[in-house]
Order: structure tokens, then C-alpha cells, then sequence
């Protein structure tokens, strides 16, 4: 039995879903990779819809769903929950992988009391940098998603599961060529934004953490720092398996996802008081590997008057990109510190952060006052921010061409030399 539609609720666009399994069973909740679409879990339905309303649903864009872009995984937490309760579902337990499983890391930490049991599957609480994730956004706006299509076996499944599954390997591409690019451009900036690290304590609800131990892309190092820092959690390590473990891997997968939800269904309700009421089953899961604590992580506390430094760093790091903003910081020393401490407060945390201009518009003013000023030397990581903020090259032409004018040809023409061996090199995939 399933179901697919639309629902709307208020300003909040609904995610593309669809039902499998009996309509009085516990629901389980079960969400997409990047780039992949409900189908992904297509292989665990037989088992899992004997014992619960299975759940699934489309990021936007994917499969054939509304192209309405969520720049961050809470827009898209808040979108998968308006759906389920348009559909009258409070309580369910939740099963995602990667940026699915951001997903439902942000739902145990904002709404404790929805979900009864969670399964976080090739999922980090960071993933990667900020800026590997900006650097896909820029190349495919520059290049459409077929260098993506073309990596993604790579990065999802082993070479030998790649060199002998021609079949499920060519119907991985499939779905990422038929993503909408902004969306996946809006889902790259939404992972490049999550970082969960110091709230893992927070997640107050039995996990099981799922890894294959040759995963490149959320590896058994990031699946340990999430069971060290959750407190109630269980790490799965599935040998021989890459990013998409649960289609590399399908009956281990649900094997392990059986037990989990089977022995691990939490009462939130009485737990956590609010409004409503439900079945509870629970028990404890069993340690499946032993782990090394996560590391403490870094916070600033200020008082008075907000310190528009931490603001402004993250906005710094978020246009600039961490690389460059870490190697203008390791080079600061007692002589030019304070003026970066000045520049980070009053430059990005003061200007830059304004609501007044998106993103895309202070760069572009900001290219011509580099243009126009002769400060070229300040080109080439600006030209880098355009393109992360949204500007494709062609645009990045068009505003130099515009200064040619008003500034003069000679500085314009200097200009063209960096931003085209900036761009060429911002817009090339990356081995």
C-alpha cells in the first residue's frame, strides 16, 4: 500500500512522501541521501512495513518533487514535520542517512517529544568543511549536475560493488541527474552550515549509529564522535560497505534496523510532558563496538552588548571559506592581530551581516570598490566569495565589464586576469 502527494500548511512547502505497511502499526519516518531519492531504501521495505507504517519521503527537487530549495536542515526538519501533521502523525521513529540523518539528528534535538527511537546511518555531525560543500555548489552552478553524476559511485559504493553492480551503479547516476541543481546547490549550503558537535549530549533518545567501514565520505571516525557524545547510542560498523550502505548492503542494513526499533522504542511521551499519548516499548541495545570519547568542542561566552566578532568570523569563514580564513589567521601575529580582530568585528560582523543587501549584492559592490580602489591584491579570494554567494561566472563578467567602464580599462583588464584564472580554477571538479 502506498501513497504519494503533496500537503500545505502555512508559508511551510511540504516534502513528496509515501506510505508502505499497515495503517495502525507505529510509523517509521525514513529520509534520503543527497542526491539519491526515496528508492534508495527500496530493498528494506518488505521487512520493515511488516511491523511499521513506513514512512519516506523526497528531499526537494529529488525525484521528481517541487523544486522549493531549505538552505538548512532545520527548514527541512520543520518541512518533513508539517507533512506528518497534516497526516495526523505525532510520534514515530526516525531512520536517515546522511543528510537524512541530519535530519533527524535536528528533530531528537528540537522536538525530543516526536521521535521515539532514532537510526543515523553514514551520518556525521559535521560534514567535511564548509567549504567542500560551497566548492560543489559552485561547480554546479557553473557546470550542472553531471560532474556530480559522474563521482557520485565513487563516493557512494566500493570499487568492487562499482565494477560489478552496472545496473544499481547507472540508477545511483540516474537519480542525481534528475535532481533539480538549485535544490542540491541549497542542500550542499544546508550541510555546509550543520554542525551539531556541541549539542550531541542533547539527544535525549535510544540511537543506533550505522557505518560501512569504508566510507569516505562519513566515516567511522565521525560515526564514533556521534555515539561518544549521544549518551544513549550504539555504533553498527558493516564491513566491506561504502557511503549507500543500505543498497550496497540491504540485508545487514535492515537486519540492524529491525533490531534497533524493535528494541529501542522510548516513551518520549512520559518523558517529556506535552500534549497526547502513545504506545511505549522499550529496552536496552546491546554495545555492538567500544568507543573513544568525543572531543570537547570550543564556545565563547560574552556579556554586555553582543561581541559582533563570533558573528562576524562565521560570516567571514562562510563568504571567504575556511582555508583562507585559517591561513590569514595562523599568519596573524602580535603586530597584526588586532587589526584581523578589527576586521572580523566591524568589516564582517557589523557590515557584512547587515539584512539590508543579500550576499550576492555585497559582492558585487564589493568587486568594484577592489576594482575601482586598485586593491587588486584582495581580488582573487573575492572573486572565490562571488561564486560561493551565487554569482555565476557570466555575472562576475558582466560586473566587470560594468567597472571597465567606470574605473578604467587598465585596472578592469587586471582584473580579468585574476577572475579568470580564479574561476577556471573554483568551477573544475576536483578529483
Amino acid at each position: 500500500m502506498w501513497e504519494r502527494e503533496w500537503v500545505s500548511e502555512k508559508n511551510v512547502e511540504p516534502l513528496q512522501y509515501r506510505f508502505d505497511g499497515p495503517e495502525d502499526a507505529p510509523t517509521l519516518v525514513i529520509g534520503p541521501s543527497l542526491g539519491t531519492t526515496w528508492h534508495m531504501w527500496d530493498r528494506q521495505i518488505p521487512e520493515l512495513s511488516q511491523h511499521w507504517r513506513v514512512f519516506r519521503f523526497d528531499l526537494p527537487g529529488h525525484g521528481g518533487a517541487p523544486a522549493h530549495p531549505a538552505t538548512s536542515v532545520a527548514e527541512l526538519s520543520d518541512r518533513l514535520l508539517a507533512t506528518l501533521d497534516s497526516l495526523g502523525v505525532q510520534r514515530f521513529g526516525y531512520a536517515g542517512c546522511s543528510i537524512g540523518g541530519a535530519i533527524g539528528a535536528d528533530l531528537a534535538l528540537r522536538h525530543p517529544h516526536r521521535v521515539a527511537s532514532l537510526a543515523l546511518v553514514a551520518t556525521s555531525p559535521r560534514f567535511g568543511s564548509a567549504d567542500e560543500f560551497r566548492q560543489r555548489g559552485v561547480i554546479v552552478r557553473a557546470n550542472g549536475l553531471e560532474p556530480m553524476a559522474r563521482s557520485a559511485p565513487e563516493r557512494w559504493f566500493t570499487p568492487g560493488f562499482a565494477a560489478t553492480q552496472h545496473a544499481i551503479v547507472e540508477w545511483a547516476v540516474q537519480m542525481v541527474r534528475t535532481t533539480d541543481p538549485g535544490c542540491y546547490i541549497a542542500a550542499c549550503e544546508a550541510l555546509a552550515a550543520f554542525d551539531i558537535r556541541p549539542e550531541l549530549g542533547r539527544i535525549g533518545v535510544p540511537t543506533l549509529v550505522l557505518v560501512g567501514a569504508e566510507d569516505k565520505v562519513t566515516g567511522p571516525a565521525e560515526a564514533r564522535t556521534l555515539v561518544a557524545g549521544i549518551p544513549d547510542a550504539r555504533l553498527a560498523l558493516v564491513p566491506g560497505v561504502s557511503h549507500l550502505a543500505p543498497v550496497e548492503q540491504p540485508g545487514a542494513v535492515t537486519d540492524l534496523l529491525l533490531t534497533h526499533f524493535s528494541t529501542s522504542w522510548q516513551d518520549t511521551l512520559a518523558a517529556i510532558p506535552v500534549p497526547g499519548s502513545g504506545p511505549a516499548y522499550s529496552a536496552p541495545v546491546l554495545p555492538i563496538a567500544e568507543i573513544a570519547p568525543a572531543a570537547d568542542q570550543p564556545g565563547a561566552v560574552t556579556g554586555g552588548r553582543a561581541d559582533p566578532y563570533g558573528p562576524g568570523m562565521k560570516v567571514r569563514r562562510e563568504v571567504l571559506g575556511d582555508a583562507h580564513v585559517d591561513a590569514v589567521m595562523a599568519a596573524a601575529d602580535d603586530f597584526t592581530g588586532e587589526f584581523e580582530e578589527l576586521v572580523t568585528r566591524y568589516a564582517w560582523g557589523e557590515t557584512w551581516s547587515r539584512e539590508g543587501l543579500d550576499r550576492r549584492t555585497r559582492s558585487c559592490v564589493t568587486l568594484t570598490a577592489l576594482v575601482t580602489s586598485g586593491h587588486l591584491d584582495g581580488l582573487a579570494p573575492h572573486i572565490r566569495a562571488a561564486l560561493r554567494n551565487g554569482l555565476t561566472p557570466a555575472e562576475i563578467k558582466e560586473v566587470l565589464l560594468q567597472a571597465a567602464v567606470y574605473c578604467g580599462i587598465p585596472a578592469a583588464g587586471a582584473a580579468f586576469t585574476i577572475a579568470q584564472s580564479v574561476i577556471q580554477e573554483e568551477i573544475t571538479p576536483r578529483p
